[in-house]
């Protein structure tokens, strides 16, 4: 297997671009491989690490599609895919293309991520999905039949293969492992969202949720006209909720389990997990365990899990 790239070395991009893009940390990838062994996943996984990723590229159109994305559009971390759909020419020209690009970023910025697997397993593979292989269904140069279509196209993508940083071999990995295997070898940090989220429940529960906790149970404010205005971020909402030992007792019973189990999402393959957090209303007492929680997770969390709190009712309080 290929070393592993440095992803995190400081790069200084070419003069031709260096006033457009200033010090931005900028990545460039092209993701290539054979047939059936994953590069469209990962593409997919480049995409939730914060990859614009764009697949089926002609090569000859790549440094044109990396000018636009970075100079042009700001984007800073960009996957381009290219298989064996690209055009002939462009395949045995691909050493030029990336000097190109290496010329225009830095060498420590272009990378080559290339996607292989095991004849057997792209044979299991195609008949399993009952998908055509490219140059079954090219009318430039049809292949008659699986093995020799598989075959020919390890010929047509030397050029890139042999250039590539990287080279992962996803013939015993599923796509959690496929999707670690990258992590590792591009230094992206395994970072997840957590949203705290208020809502009321007469307006429905948030679909997207992973955790939802009812504290309908708990006294609530509304029923004291001085506060019926007032939110659960308020002073005189908390003083209220201060004088009923339930409400502690409910936050911290909430706060122990989250404690618990939100850091094993870390080794999860997640995100985002969305823990919701309902009342009536989702004005009062939903927002305020919202933000108490909020301000106990943040400081007892490990760094890579990052604490947010939202209130879905929010432009309902003034109605």
């Amino acid at each position: 297997m290929a070393d592993m790239p440095d992803f995190t070395a400081s790069t200084t991009p070419s003069t031709a671009t260096s006033d457009r893009i200033d010090d931005l940390d900028i990545r460039v990838l092209i993701v290539s491989g054979r047939s059936g062994s994953g590069k469209t996943s990962v593409l997919n996984v480049l995409e939730d690490f914060g990859y614009y990723a764009i697949d089926n590229m002609p090569l000859s159109l790549v440094p044109d599609a990396a000018t636009k994305l970075i100079g042009n559009g700001g984007i800073t971390k960009v996957a381009l895919g290219v298989d064996v759909r690209t055009p002939r020419a462009d395949l045995s020209n691909f050493g030029h293309i990336q000097e190109q690009l290496i010329a225009e970023y830095g060498s420590a910025v272009v990378k080559v991520l290339y996607v292989t697997a095991q004849e057997s397993v792209l044979v299991a593979r195609f008949n399993a999905t009952r998908r055509v292989h490219p140059l079954m269904a090219s009318l430039d140069n049809p292949v008659l039949n699986l093995p020799n279509a598989i075959r020919k196209e390890i010929e047509l993508l030397e050029p890139i293969a042999s250039r590539a940083d990287i080279k992962i071999d996803t013939s015993l990995l599923n796509i959690h492992q496929l999707k670690e295997r990258v992590r590792e070898h591009i230094g992206v940090d395994n970072k997840v969202t957590i949203n705290l989220l208020s809502f009321g429940f007469k307006y429905g529960i948030p679909i997207d949720s992973d955790f939802v906790f009812d504290v309908r149970i708990l006294p609530n404010p509304h029923w004291k006209p001085e506060l019926r205005a007032k939110t659960g971020c308020d002073s005189e909402v908390a003083e209220f909720f201060a004088d009923y030992p339930e409400v502690a007792e409910m936050q911290q019973d909430i706060y122990r389990f989250l404690q618990r189990w939100l850091p094993d999402f870390l080794h999860n393959n997640r995100h985002t997990v969305t823990v919701a957090i309902g009342c009536t209303g989702g004005k009062h007492r939903s927002v305020y365990i919202t933000e108490a929680l909020k301000e106990q997770l943040s400081q007892s969390l490990p760094y890579d899990l990052r604490v947010l709190a939202k209130h879905r009712e929010k432009p309902r309080w003034q109605a």
